[in-house]
């Protein structure tokens, strides 16, 4: 297992008894925990949200449990528990503190994922492939939610240039799109006609191709949970959550920008980038601060969530005052 320079410290990650216990030998005594939830699509229905940002119930807002153990700037970590029946994942349910239940026996094996379009060389694999073929690393990635919250996690997973690679990309494809499943019986979020499923999103081919770019196959060391998009999902740090797509089934290089699930929703609200950008508000919310899951107060958010030296050069000459 390998880590990148750009990973967070160990000291920012949501701690995880199991795998605390684990890693204790690598960090020393003191030394923070690993660990926090993987979480999906953090978008919100147009017409249900409130036209502020929520403010924490009193249970989101509970202080983590007192330790030893606190991120660089001394803040008290959260616990695994708090973390993780805190999902957006719309495919189940709207309400957060369901998912997580109503996910417990989706299925997530035997699952393949057909990568074409424009390549040379289209290919069906199952995720036990990818794994075998492209290995695992663990990746320290913080996570920052449109409705303006955010988590750090440490993912398993191996950057999706790797698998680009293996087919060969035509010199006509301009962009990635990416499908989740579709599949009512299991889903019941996908009854509804609110929203045009299954899920789609989409990057630029240099965003998909950048190293930060992951597809998570697990986290805290263990398989991805269906209820953070298991077996097979997006994470791209620097861009807001709801374009870290869940249960990949599809991956088709294409010419034309693709049209994302949330941009079909309310385009006015949801853009194509979404790179998260502290001095462009949400329509309906600020973005210049964040609450970490489980802190009292809010944090100052960070352009491109903190990795701008690494992807800011992505963008020059856009327009980033503008809502991407």
């Amino acid at each position: 297992m390998t880590r990148k320079k750009y990973n967070l410290p160990a000291s920012e990650i949501t701690p995880e008894h199991i795998y605390l216990s684990r890693r204790k030998f690598m960090v020393g005594i003191g030394s923070a925990a690993l660990g926090a939830l993987a979480l999906s699509a953090c978008g919100s229905p147009p017409a249900a949200r409130e036209q502020e940002s929520p403010a924490p119930s009193a249970e989101e807002a509970m202080p983590a449990q007192a330790s030893a153990e606190t991120d660089e700037l001394g803040d008290p970590l959260n616990k695994y528990e708090e973390i993780t029946n805190y999902n957006n994942y719309f495919e189940f349910t709207t309400d957060k503190r369901k998912v997580a239940r109503m996910a417990k026996d989706f299925p997530t094996e035997p699952w393949t994922v057909a990568v074409g379009g424009l390549v040379n060389n289209p290919r069906t694999f199952d995720v036990d492939d990818l794994r075998r073929l492209f290995g695992e690393e663990e990746r320290i990635y913080r996570l920052r939610c449109v409705e303006a919250w955010s988590m750090v996690i440490p993912w398993m997973g191996f950057p999706l240039h790797k698998l680009l690679a293996e087919v060969d990309p035509q010199s006509k494809a301009k962009y990635v799109r990416f499908e989740a499943i579709y599949d009512p019986d299991k889903l019941p979020g996908q009854k509804g006609g609110w929203y045009k499923w299954p899920y789609v999103e989409g990057l630029r081919l240099d965003e998909a191709m950048h190293d930060l770019t992951l597809l998570a196959t697990g986290l805290y060391g263990k398989p991805l949970p269906p209820q953070s998009g298991g077996p097979l999902r997006l994470v791209v740090p620097w861009k807001y959550g709801f374009k870290s797509i869940k249960a990949i089934v599809k991956i088709d290089l294409v010419e034309e920008q693709p049209t994302s699930l949330w941009m079909a929703a309310a385009p006015n609200e949801y853009g194509f980038y979404a790179n998260v950008n502290p001095d462009v508000d949400h329509p309906r919310w600020s973005q210049a601060t964040e609450r970490r899951i489980g802190e009292f107060g809010r944090r100052k958010t960070l352009p491109f969530n903190g990795y701008a030296e690494q992807v800011a050069h992505l963008y020059e000459g856009m327009d980033l005052s503008k809502f991407f």
